[in-house]
């Protein structure tokens, strides 16, 4: 439908005898009295060409039939080119959705290109909390959106199993191994201090007993250290498959280091002179490709920097091969970007091909109020208690109804309403209530697919609408994948679910005419297709009852 708009449009500039085609956009309009699909063209042109963008869509406009295709074409506002679609030509589109759903619902815009996308990647240092269950949710859907749109997708995970983080988590378990046994050690300061750091000193004593109450942290710190992140890491794996997310590579950072890819990324960028001493210290420069000012990669007493392991674990992604990197970080991480596009650049790739999307933190409320801290965690909600609580699937929807670097409150009463209220609800309930219609029809013996049918029968206004809500799902999914904006497929089943509840509570599908309740079946059939891919992007089950 969007490539016949733009057709159309394209052969009414070439006859204003431009010779350079501008870019043609095409939209919804915001109100349904604008029309069904509307082009902002004329005002592209008015610059160009000297003229009005009201009167450039005057002259466009003479050039377009109303044909087959267009009730009306109107010019509206400053120059908008509104277009009403015929009823029939609405009906024959929906009749390729129902003869080619799978034409329909896909487009080939990746062609193969390899994409990686890496996201959570959360320190194994404590149990998952919401804002990395935010970033697996838009990590997965956006993984499952662009496989569907015909790209090579790899999703990973970094384990940030070096440096001082895990250090200062095996060094609180040991400090909690030796208090638990009522041996005073002092706690280490901005130590973790969780009911699971508890639980791992416990389960350590179980089964090593006081083997390790003589010794000092330092004798025994690969010991505590690697048992305790280990630990975590098999949690977060377990609360991802819960979550229903999984990762194709694993990368440690540990194996960046042992393998000779930190050095062998140092000596690279120092041989193109972009390394340099300074204070004792090793530097990258950085402000060379724009960052605010150079970092230190070696720190004066010879210790690696966070960002050193960064530098070489960006290398390894470009040498496998990616087109495009894409890495989901917590909003606190802006600062970060441009230092790690600087490393792009450094390797001698343009900044854009790595692609960084921000996830703000989540607010989590109880019927309006804010949540109290968790025992477990210490310090936060966990991921693992929304999904015990309400469910895989609604806290993955309910991630996925905003933009992922805009603030969301998320209300536990409210996921757990059965009312339109709560979202998720609202769209599966519209999948489960279609399935339930097709085995009356059965049980009525109604078989759409060995019946002929006619689908002139659809003529209400509210039949219509559902039409024009399935024809645009091509341009929403197109528009998500070129955007990487996964939750542009959520408010689409939204508002789809929206048009389609009212419209089953006021008109009967199985009506008293045959000939109508297949023509309606078959507008069911062709909602109940979209739904279901739909939700298969997001990641979120289709539930033939509930």
């Amino acid at each position: 439908m969007k490539n016949e708009i733009i057709s159309i449009i394209t052969d009414a500039i070439n006859k204003l005898g431009i010779s350079q085609m501008p870019a043609i956009e095409v939209e919804v309009p915001p109100q349904e009295t604008m029309g069904d699909i509307a082009t902002p063209v004329a005002m592209s042109l008015a610059k160009l060409l000297k003229k009005s963008p009201g009167k450039i869509a005057e002259e466009l406009v003479s050039y377009m039939s109303i044909n087959d295709i267009f009730e009306k074409i109107e010019i509206a506002g400053p120059g908008f080119i509104n277009f009403t679609f015929s009823k029939n030509y609405l009906i024959s589109k929906l009749n390729e959705i129902l003869q080619k759903p799978s034409v329909f619902l896909r487009k080939n815009i990746g062609h193969g290109r390899k994409v990686q996308i890496e996201f959570v990647s959360a320190n194994p240092t404590g149990p998952l909390h919401l804002g990395h269950g935010r970033g697996a949710a838009t990590g997965a859907a956006l993984s499952n959106l662009l496989r569907a749109a015909g790209f090579n997708v790899i999703r990973e995970y970094y384990i940030n199993d070096a440096g001082r983080q895990v250090k200062l988590l095996g060094h609180s378990v040991f400090a909690k191994y030796r208090e638990m046994q009522g041996i005073e050690y002092p706690f280490p300061e901005d130590g973790y201090k969780g009911l699971y750091v508890e639980d791992i000193a416990k389960e350590i004593f179980k089964k090593e007993g006081g083997k390790y109450l003589q010794s000092g942290f330092d004798e025994v710190a690969d010991f505590f250290i690697d048992y305790s992140y280990k630990k975590i890491l098999d949690d977060i794996k377990e609360d991802l498959k819960a979550f229903g997310i999984f990762f194709d590579v694993w990368q440690s950072e540990r194996e960046l280091f042992d393998s000779g890819d930190v050095d062998k990324a140092l000596e690279y960028l120092k041989a193109k002179e972009y390394i340099y001493e300074k204070d004792g210290a090793v530097w990258f420069r950085s402000s060379f490709f724009g960052d605010e000012k150079d970092r230190v990669v070696i720190k004066q007493d010879g210790e690696y920097t966070y960002f050193t392991s960064d530098i070489a674990y960006h290398k390894k992604k470009i040498e496998k091969g990616y087109d495009e990197l894409i890495d989901i970080w917590g909003a606190d991480h802006h600062g970060y970007i441009p230092r790690v596009k600087a490393i792009i650049e450094a390797f001698g790739y343009p900044e854009d091909k790595l692609k960084v999307l921000l996830v703000q933190m989540v607010s989590l409320l109880r019927a309006g109020k804010p949540v109290q801290m968790s025992k477990r965690a210490g310090e936060f909600i966990t991921l693992r208690e929304v999904i015990d609580e309400v469910g895989a699937d609604t806290t993955k929807f309910i991630f996925l109804t905003r933009r992922p670097d805009s603030h969301l409150e998320f209300d536990l009463e409210v996921a757990k309403m059965q009312s339109s209220e709560n979202p998720v609800f609202y769209v599966q309930y519209a999948y489960a209530r279609i399935n339930s219609i097709f085995r009356n029809a059965v049980e009525k013996g109604i078989d759409i697919n060995k019946t002929n049918y006619n689908l002139q029968f659809l003529n209400t206004p509210e039949e219509f609408r559902i039409i024009k809500k399935l024809l645009m799902y091509p341009m929403i999914f197109e528009g998500a994948v070129k955007t990487h904006e996964p939750h542009r497929i959520t408010f689409y089943l939204q508002e789809l679910a929206g048009l389609f509840h009212p419209y089953y509570n006021k008109y009967r599908v199985l009506a008293n005419n045959n000939e109508l309740t297949v023509a309606r079946l078959l507008l069911c059939k062709a909602v109940k297709e979209i739904l279901e891919e739909g939700l298969k992007i997001l990641g979120i089950s289709a539930p033939d009852r509930m």
